[in-house]
């Protein structure tokens, strides 16, 4: 048994989450994590959501609201529609509690007194308009290095590099357009420079990661350079130095606070567990692994700033230092990013209602229609294109049609002619390969889902039901019923133990539709775990109250593999499992697309 620790990307509390972000850290964040439960390895699966910076402060003025009513608003959107996609999270909680401000303070006062905290004299861009700085997400120009266009004050996303927004050509504002003006200020910058050779040494012995996510990771220690790490906004966590920490208008960069939110997430959770320094079995055990999910904007907060951070706290840099409070803090062992999703060949676009948000697609559709569609055929290493048609086409032909029908045939077959799961009678050929294959796929779809190759993985599991289904049609059960009743009930047990198969290979892609084919087959208990949302109080702060993401999946612990079924189970009768799309919902989700 391994300590797994799934650190999940944090989405941004400044409005609900659409399904290229769940595309991108959602699915398959929670895929991986149930498959290791049932494999039996320990894991904790963190994140909350991310709620400081300027998106949050601009927006909560044009709505009339605070950042802090304005973040609340949207925490408890994204809990609910996350729990109802499945995401089985141990904690997801939130940016703004006491815990997460006395973890972030603590860490950058590790870092300044290691000497990687580095204070300097920049020139900032404010807007001649508000008189309000603006961060550099938040200026676009064109890359003074590779020309692009659309370049972002802090990164070209093109070609890779790190930015100063004073470098950028014809900059201008993404909040109304105008030129920015840049003014002197006083900032701290994590000194990356002298954290490069760590860093290298660290990257270079990185094996098994996409090869997209590796290179671009390697090519950023081409330019590295020290890296702003606090911000001119009233909005976020106080700088904690004297001089610095009653300044109105100095706060922590929202990206500094957002990576150590896996942190302390992770402390918040054994705090709430009874077990105060229980995180440190994921965080300071060598042996423990790491893997951090999000989409390939973040990568390099995931595999430079983030691991920079982290060997500072450790006094690991080339300027020495001591260890924190702590401990020998480990880096991630993998970053697993996935690509973009793109809907009807264009990119999503809250602002010009070119999109499809979670809450809206399960309030239409079943949430595994949707995990299915991800798991299968989302961005894992190049972007995808979520369309209705092939979304429609891949429920009702792969879903229904196939794995749906498998399930109620085996089921309607059983409950008819035996009420009950059978006993095996002499087992032919057809029967023994039929279930050797079944089991052999523990192993291949075990493997691929650890790799990170999550669309082959489903791929093979729904080989196995079309095997299943081939040898269903190749025994036909139907017509021995008379002739044979014991051949009959030798073949529908065959099929009752490869349905079951299939089910726990898919369940880590298909939590919700797992434990209804678990009952079709008469089973009981809790086969799929699902999270569930808890209000609870603020372990820091008086008066403050927020929904957390939680759940308790001790129970799948070691049930990657076969389950012989017991004979004698009653099965009941058929239901459908999967609701088949009409032909008209291509046209009608489109044309509700072309109102908004």
């Amino acid at each position: 048994m391994s300590r797994i620790l799934s650190a999940v990307a944090w989405p941004y509390a400044n409005g609900p989450r659409h399904i290229g972000h769940v595309a991108g850290f959602g699915v398959p964040s929670d895929v991986f994590s149930r498959y290791m439960r049932m494999a039996g390895h320990d894991v904790l699966m963190i994140s909350g959501t991310d709620e400081h910076g300027t998106p949050i402060l601009v927006q909560a003025e044009q709505e009339g609201v605070s950042p802090q009513e304005l973040a609340d608003r949207y925490n408890r959107v994204i809990v609910e529609d996350l729990t109802a996609l499945g995401l089985s999270y141990d904690l997801f909680t939130r940016t703004t509690t006491g815990n997460h401000y006395r973890v972030a303070q603590e860490l950058f006062k590790a870092l300044h007194t290691n000497g990687y905290m580095i204070e300097k004299t920049t020139r900032g861009a404010v807007s001649p308009s508000t008189g309000r700085t603006l961060p550099d997400r938040y200026i676009e120009g064109t890359c003074p290095i590779c020309g692009a266009d659309g370049a972002r004050g802090d990164q070209c996303d093109t070609c890779g590099n790190q930015l100063d927004a004073v470098d950028l050509e014809n900059p201008r504002s993404r909040i109304n357009g105008e030129v920015p003006k840049f003014v002197e200020t006083e900032h701290f910058f994590l000194d990356l420079p002298a954290l490069s050779a760590q860093l290298a040494t660290w990257l270079e012995s990185r094996q098994g990661w996409r090869p997209n996510v590796l290179n671009f990771s390697l090519n950023l220690l081409d330019d590295i350079r020290p890296r702003a790490m606090t911000r001119d906004i009233d909005w976020g966590i106080p700088v904690p130095l004297p001089g610095w920490v009653d300044n109105p208008n100095k706060r922590l960069y929202v990206w500094f606070d957002a990576v150590i939110g896996y942190l302390s997430s992770s402390i918040e959770w054994a705090r709430r567990s009874g077990d105060d320094e229980a995180w440190r079995k994921w965080w300071n055990d060598p042996e423990a692994m790491s893997y951090y999910f999000m989409g390939k904007d973040n990568i390099t907060f995931h595999s430079q700033i983030w691991p920079g951070e982290l060997l500072a706290a450790n006094g690991q840099g080339s300027k020495g230092g001591e260890m924190s409070r702590f401990g020998d803090l480990q880096l991630p062992t993998e970053v697993v990013s996935s690509e973009f999703l793109t809907m009807e060949s264009s990119k999503f676009s809250s602002s010009r209602g070119h999109v499809i948000y979670v809450r809206d697609m399960l309030q239409r559709y079943q949430p595994d229609a949707l995990r299915y569609f991800i798991s299968v055929a989302g961005p894992e290493t190049s972007d995808s294109d979520f369309t209705w048609a092939e979304f429609k086409r891949r429920t009702n032909d792969e879903l229904v049609a196939t794995w749906g029908n498998l399930v109620n045939r085996t089921v309607s077959l059983i409950h008819k002619n035996l009420g009950a799961l059978p006993v095996l009678g002499e087992l032919q050929p057809i029967d023994r390969a039929a279930l050797d294959g079944s089991e052999e796929a523990f192993a291949t779809v075990g493997g691929l889902i650890r790799q990170h190759r999550q669309r082959q993985a489903i791929s093979e599991a729904m080989r196995v039901v079309s095997d299943a289904n081939k040898y269903l049609a190749e025994t036909a059960p139907w017509k021995t019923k008379t002739t044979d009743p014991d051949r009959t009930a030798t073949v529908l047990g065959v099929a009752a133990q490869l349905v079951s198969d299939a089910n726990t290979l898919l369940a880590p892609f298909l939590p919700h539709s797992a434990q209804k084919v678990h009952e079709a087959l008469g089973g009981t208990g809790e086969f799929s775990p699902m999270p569930v949302i808890e209000e609870v109080d603020d372990l820091d702060l008086p008066k403050r109250h927020y929904p957390i993401m939680t759940g308790d999946y001790s129970a799948v612990a070691g049930t990657w593999k076969r389950c012989d079924l017991v004979a004698g189970v009653e099965v009941p009768a058929a239901t459908p499992v999967f609701t088949k799309l009409d032909d008209d919902i291509v046209e009608a989700e489109l044309a509700r697309m072309a109102e908004e």
